[in-house]
């Protein structure tokens, strides 16, 4: 039996192997400790820390690249006469699960890559590493900058497409 993966596969699978390894030792370090560290003090400071340390360059580049992935994304639901992301994620229910779907499938591997660099910034910066700190940051660098330029993609589109007709 042959098992072909793809690179987005074992890009995922990368991701969860890290992050169910480092779980353990982010377990005992909460028993011992009783802090959750997501939201503590130390968590704001590392935070800070992460802007000046190795990898710093991801917090412009990972939202750069969710922005073009939404733009396009947006686009192309406007081609398709789909309502703008944000909207149809609010008040159209109908639309909703699709849209998350698409979403979750086209920016997938970025946010798997947000988590991993988050993973080894942390390592490199901390010497340890908080996985439920990476997979809170990774998707907000990547899913805010998506949701607002894909729905403002659909929104430009749609106004030259509505201009041009008149």
């Amino acid at each position: 039996m042959k098992i072909s993966l793809s690179r987005s596969s074992i890009l995922r699978a990368t991701v969860i192997v890290i992050i169910l390894a480092t779980l353990p030792g982010a377990i005992r370090r909460l028993i011992r400790t009783g802090d959750l560290y997501l939201f503590s003090g130390q968590f704001f400071e590392d935070m800070l820390a992460r802007l000046s340390g190795p990898g710093r360059l991801r917090f412009i580049v990972q939202p750069m690249v969710a922005t073009l992935l939404g733009a396009r994304d947006g686009v192309k639901d406007a081609r398709a006469g789909s309502p703008a992301f944000l909207w149809a994620l609010a008040f159209h229910g109908q639309h909703r699960r699709e849209m998350l779907r698409k979403a979750f499938t086209s920016a997938s591997n970025l946010v798997a890559i947000a988590v991993l660099l988050d993973l080894l910034s942390q390592f490199l910066i901390f010497h340890e590493i908080h996985p439920a700190a990476a997979l809170l940051l990774g998707p907000v660098l990547i899913g805010i900058p998506y949701a607002v330029s894909r729905g403002l993609g659909n929104r430009i589109l749609r106004r030259q497409g509505h201009q041009d007709n008149t």
